[in-house]
């Protein structure tokens, strides 16, 4: 059984005097314990936004969501806000996409990871500090004692990202999600960062949702893979099974996008055309056919309607690619 549902998430943002912006429109996915579901698709798709929406962070004003959000049976979206304040943190946490902007630059880190621990475990200040610094250890920072009376601005990227990590670990959560959480850091920091959340998932049965861009996280990390392209999700599969044969156009314009090591020397990219802009209202059409190089003229006239197959596997598309097109090897585990 699923750990967290999510069933016809819709975000609008609305504005005075000008159109509703829907962020995100209608996206369903499971996830179970100790599996790790990616949300993948290309800045503006609705990423982010899917996220802050689950946890609930998103301002009220100005934002209307809809939908069903369930952390183990309970519905999040409905909850009254003190008790969402209190799930939030210590059955449910966020890894942020930019760590220097998330942590309060005036506060030592230690202080705010113990904060945690204080406010929902109930645990003195000297056990919260002691346990404040067995996360960072944990997390690979050297020195942890140190570090605890350190402010942001005096660790690096990959350290800041780490005590972030450290922040949403404290209460051991049931459900993580990690939005970007190697963006700006280098390769080799990248990777440990990575192999930090696969050995979290496996150690503790955390469910895990991967929000990227990055097909190689995808294809290091995750179990199940949803693409969204503007706010709503077109293609669904398990990892091996999406890139060894996408069908979306979209799914397989982000693999092609990414140099591989295996390509012919002197073959050129091919990028998707356009940006994310380029698109048409989906209940006039497909989204993604201004910018598809196998759109039909019924593309822009008719909403594809989901078809889904055995195995879970999802594809919203006209003219999808054939089954086993692309003849690729499967990602390594």
């Amino acid at each position: 059984m699923a750990l967290l549902q999510v069933r016809d998430l819709s975000v609008r943002f609305v504005r005075k005097q000008e159109p509703t912006v829907p962020a995100v429109d209608g996206v369903s996915f499971d996830v179970r314990a100790g599996q790790t579901v990616g949300l993948v698709g290309e800045s503006g798709c609705g990423k982010s936004v899917t996220s802050l929406a689950i946890m609930g962070l998103l301002p009220a004003r100005g934002t209307e969501v809809s939908g069903s959000v369930r952390l183990d049976g309970d519905e999040l979206l409905r909850m009254p806000r003190r008790e969402l304040d209190r799930r939030r943190g210590r059955d449910m946490s966020m890894v942020f996409q930019d760590p220097l902007t998330s942590l309060n630059p005036v506060v030592p880190i230690g202080v705010q990871i113990a904060e945690v621990v204080e406010r929902h475990r109930g645990l003195s200040r000297r056990v919260a500090r002691g346990r404040a610094a067995e996360l960072l250890e944990r997390v690979g920072i050297p020195d942890p004692a140190r570090r605890l009376k350190e402010y942001s601005h005096q660790l690096s990227g990959g350290m800041r990202q780490r005590a972030l990590i450290a922040m949403a670990l404290a209460c051991e959560p049931r459900v993580l999600v990690a939005d970007e959480p190697t963006t700006a850091l280098d390769v080799t920091i990248q990777a440990q960062i990575l192999n930090l959340l696969r050995e979290l998932v496996a150690e503790t049965g955390t469910a895990l949702i991967m929000i990227t861009h990055d097909l190689g996280v995808v294809a290091g990390t995750c179990d199940e893979v949803n693409v969204l392209y503007a706010g709503r999700i077109v293609e669904r599969a398990e990892r091996h099974e999406l890139f060894a044969g996408p069908r979306h156009p979209y799914t397989a314009g982000l693999m092609d996008s990414v140099p591989r090591l295996d390509t012919p020397r002197g073959n050129r990219l091919e990028p998707i055309s356009g940006s994310v802009e380029d698109n048409v209202a989906w209940e006039d059409g497909c989204a993604f056919s201004p910018r598809c190089s196998r759109a039909l003229p019924r593309c822009a006239e008719r909403t594809p309607e989901i078809e889904t197959a055995e195995a879970g596997r999802w594809l919203r598309c006209h003219n999808p690619l054939e089954e086993h097109a692309r003849n690729t090897e499967r990602p390594h585990d």
